[in-house]
């Protein structure tokens, strides 16, 4: 079918971006020439400009060169959202490096399986995670270890009170020494030189990140994405959002970089519009608010979980949020309720969009202005990307309204697994990436996702999508998360079991929660069981954890 979403596009989007020959750090270095005194990043009180971002990234890329670190070598980087995680980003580039994402809430034996399958040589970490790295550093292909701290970049007051928080807080207190193997960042950066490095690189073929997928479903695969498939994914996103003017937005960085939708949609974004970053190093209700209320960002990119907690914090209403213009909800679901809620409280815009790690993530969302919204849709294909659904029947494009596979195309879509040539011939054919993803386009071109391939209920024959379900549980009013997952049923085949997190103070029954489903639903499609917790499983973005309760059902037989 044509491309019928573009007759919908507003005149200031345009149908197709030139994407000029650059890496990522010419952006850094662009940015830095005509802002370079502009704050870039404001950290727990810390404030860095774009000068210092650059100058300092140019000294890691350096010290990683004198440390014998060769063009497509691979470097972890594993820390939170603060200002060293975006100068090792860039500096690793640089130098002429692979990054790999390494979340800081990995176990042992996720980071050894990790650094193995990458083959990683380098890895930047804290010093709280320090202990961690040393346990598995002799089984994997480490060289080098340099270490940081949150102390490193905190103003001076907080600097000198940081050892008695860590010690109220129960971290522990890790002293490293120089040797050989271990390094200090804050001694790089205040010794090592911040000279241009001149390396070549093609920034259509060759790979700047190895971004593991989160694990929902199984052990992470290492996406292979280049220099043009970031650029080009935050390129489209600066499109997207027209009226944000460069130099004058602030963008709440509380997504976490190690993961690729806060990586483009916060870090690339910001270094190549010259956006303030407000950085927080984890989620917390409280910080949020007040930090939303004292810094003012403009932008917050978040995921559901996050809006939703925020709505439901008891002081909410003590808090100014109308200084937020524009959010980008991904990573899950977006319930219209919450949609709703939050933008009557900030006068922001709140829309849902979607992606996947393989398409660095982004390919669809609404329009946050000029066009058409549509509620529980996830919107249009972005710029340059080609959007269809094949039916599971006859592996043909599937028809208007029909369900099948969402798959994409575009400069986004990554090169391909990381030494995993089967499983990316599974997803990639033909330059169209299979997304896993069920759904189905309307008249107008517009995307809904009714669910995951492998989450699909079939019970009594009956084909069962949870987001559905999940929408009609958010309705209620003492539901504050929900989600749905197939169960063994002797009879049934599968049925459907739902998970419930109340809203603080509320209490609610079975019965309560049958008899609102059934008033709203096809009888096939409302839960037979229900399960009351007073937390769900999620991860670091806060999508929940399907996988895990599934996998909890089954121990049960």
């Amino acid at each position: 079918m044509e491309k019928r979403w573009l007759a919908h596009y507003p005149p200031q989007i345009p149908h197709h971006i030139d994407y000029p020959p650059k890496i990522l750090p010419d952006y850094l270095k662009e940015t830095a020439a005509q802002f370079g005194q502009k704050e870039a990043i404001y950290f727990l009180g810390k404030r860095l400009t774009f000068q210092d971002i650059y100058e300092q990234s140019l000294k890691i890329a350096n010290y990683l060169v004198e440390l014998g670190l060769q063009k497509g070598d691979r470097v972890s980087i594993m820390l939170p959202n603060c200002p060293q995680a975006v100068i090792s980003y860039y500096g690793v580039l640089m130098a002429g490096g692979i990054i790999v994402q390494t979340n800081p809430l990995y176990t042992e034996r996720e980071l050894e399986h990790q650094l193995n399958d990458s083959g990683a040589t380098v890895i930047i970490t804290l010093d709280m995670l320090y202990p961690k790295v040393v346990k598995v550093k002799a089984t994997t292909s480490l060289k080098h270890i340099i270490v940081t701290s949150v102390q490193d970049y905190l103003p001076p007051i907080k600097k000198l009170l940081y050892p008695f928080v860590q010690k109220k807080q129960n971290q522990p207190l890790v002293h490293i020494e120089e040797r050989d193997d271990q390094h200090l960042f804050k001694r790089i950066i205040a010794s090592t030189k911040a000279e241009e490095i001149d390396i070549e690189i093609d920034p259509i073929e060759e790979v700047a990140l190895l971004q593991y997928t989160g694990g929902t479903t199984g052990f992470p695969k290492a996406a292979m994405l280049t220099h043009r498939n970031l650029i080009a994914n935050t390129l489209m996103c600066a499109h997207w959002m027209y009226r944000c003017q460069k130099g004058e937005e602030a963008i709440l960085g509380v997504l976490p970089f190690f993961h690729v939708y806060g990586m483009t949609t916060i870090m690339n974004l910001s270094v190549m519009q010259a956006y303030k970053m407000i950085l927080l190093p984890k989620f917390d209700v409280e910080t949020v608010l007040k930090t939303i209320e004292k810094q003012k960002p403009t932008l917050f990119p978040g995921a559901p979980t996050m809006y939703i907690a925020l709505l439901n914090h008891p002081n909410l209403s003590k808090y100014d949020l109308s200084s937020i213009k524009v959010c980008i909800s991904g990573s899950a679901p977006l319930p219209v309720e919450v949609q709703e809620k939050f933008e009557k409280i900030t006068g922001g815009k709140l829309i849902e969009g979607y992606g996947l790690t393989e398409a660095s993530p982004v390919t669809h969302s609404n329009f946050l202005w000029d066009g058409e919204r549509i509620k529980g849709s996830i919107g249009v294909p972005w710029p340059d990307t080609d959007a269809k659904i094949i039916s599971l029947e006859t592996g043909q494009e599937a028809n208007v309204n029909e369900i099948g596979e969402l798959v994409v195309r575009g400069p986004q879509v990554m090169k391909g697994y990381w030494n995993q040539p089967f499983e990316t011939d599974s997803v990639l054919r033909d330059d169209w990436l299979y997304t896993g993803d069920m759904g189905y386009m309307d008249e107008k071109g517009y995307f809904f996702i009714v669910d995951r391939k492998k989450d699909m209920i079939i019970a009594s024959g009956y084909n069962i999508y949870p987001r559905e379900v999940e929408e009609v549980l958010y309705e209620h009013p003492k539901v504050q998360e929900a989600v749905v997952v197939g169960v063994p049923h002797e009879y049934r085949g599968e049925t459907v079991k739902a998970f419930i997190v109340l809203k603080e103070g509320e209490q609610c029954t079975e019965e309560e929660l049958d008899q609102f489903m059934r008033n709203r639903l096809a009888a096939y499609k409302v839960p037979r069981i229900y399960e009351f917790r007073k937390e769900l499983p999620k991860t670091a973005v806060g999508k929940i954890l399907r996988r895990v309760l599934i996998e909890e059902e089954n121990k049960k037989g």
